[in-house]
């Protein structure tokens, strides 16, 4: 009863012997160690984190005085190269057993994130809403009586400039149209993930030939609840814009990779998940600027001379409508838009 219990603890909870080897420890441990627990289950501490000797000894200084000791924001950098700030606290069970506790102070950084993104995305969709209703209604207006007029005209090329207004009429609307994102609900329905990613791949080969792209897939990751063609729309969005960004800056040797992992005991938002399919685009282009970053989901915002600046908002409203979101994290040389969707069955 106590190991299920630890089992659905948000905390990250290890349990060590008196060697500083690795007994057990629950899924908030895998996730935040993004490792299983069969592969690392009797290795020592310095192999689930570069750095660990630090942490040895003051492990061992636990141990030696049986006494507990907590660290405050320590710096973790794991086996995949991720840097973790944490909280850890050491508690002598025994001679030979040690319990150690792991909060990382990352994810609390990450939740306050994404609880403001997400209230600055639908403060901008109640806006947008607005806007399109006042610049709709006087739409139609015009196109109406661009047509009432090109019936009482004879002369041909007096025509052409009707036809011109109300085609531009017609461009605005579509305009609006696309601002406010996906104009039907979705459908919940079982998808396989990768089959998303292969179209979209197979699409991105015929645009831009010349790209390399990769394929980093977990095959253990289970169907999930959503609409395949939005979904497919949401990621070709975000792809597009990476290739479209490399392309621009003449990157010699551009590459595209599209990686699929599981995350465990994962929030979003508000609300914590036992499983979310992580869904990465990784692109080796020029970055995205600084000043670009905190409005990069917002409508009509691009940092490139050609870009819409729709792409990423239509994506970020269907990965909400999915009970999920879009984060980013760029330098040059490295851009990871990450697809954040729950696994758990939607109930409409």
């Amino acid at each position: 009863m106590y190991q299920r219990l630890m089992e659905h603890l948000t905390t990250a909870v290890l349990l060590l012997d008196g060697e500083l080897r690795l007994r057990w420890m629950n899924p908030a441990a895998e996730a935040l160690l993004a490792i299983s627990l069969s592969r690392l289950k009797g290795l020592p501490l310095s192999s689930l984190v570069d750095g660990g000797e630090e942490i040895g000894e003051l492990l061992a200084k636990a141990r030696d005085e049986f006494h507990p000791f907590t660290q405050r924001e320590a710096r973790l950098t794991l086996v995949t190269g991720e840097v973790l700030t944490v909280d850890y606290t050491v508690s002598p069970l025994s001679a030979d057993e040690l319990l150690l506790e792991v909060e990382p102070r990352d994810r609390l950084l990450r939740i306050s994130r994404e609880e403001a993104l997400q209230t600055r995305q639908e403060t901008i969709k109640v806006l947008a809403r607005g806007l399109a209703h006042e610049v709709k209604n006087p739409l139609g207006g015009i196109r109406g009586a661009a047509q009432l007029l090109e019936r009482d005209l004879d002369d041909p090329g007096l025509k052409e400039f009707t036809r011109i207004i109300i085609e531009e009429v017609d461009r605005l609307r579509d305009l609006v149209d696309s601002m406010l994102g996906p104009n039907r609900m979705i459908r919940h329905e079982p998808l396989n993930i990768h089959k998303v990613l292969e179209r979209v791949r197979s699409l991105l080969i015929v645009e831009q030939p010349g790209v390399w792209i990769e394929r980093d897939y977990d095959p253990s990751l289970p169907d999930l609840s959503g609409d395949e063609s939005q979904l497919i729309q949401a990621v070709l969005n975000v792809a597009r814009n990476a290739m479209e960004a490399m392309t621009e800056a003449g990157v010699a040797s551009p590459r595209l990779t599209l990686r699929t992992r599981a995350r465990r005991q994962f929030t979003l938002g508000a609300e914590r998940h036992r499983l979310v399919c992580e869904v990465a685009i990784i692109d080796n282009g020029p970055g995205i600027p600084e000043s670009l970053r905190e409005t990069l989901f917002y409508p009509m915002v691009s940092g490139r001379a050609e870009g819409s600046g729709l792409g990423l908002s239509i994506a970020q409203s269907i990965l909400h409508q999915h009970q999920g979101l879009i984060e980013c994290d760029s330098e040059p040389g490295h851009t990871q838009f990450r697809l954040l969707i729950p696994l758990e069955k939607h109930h409409d």
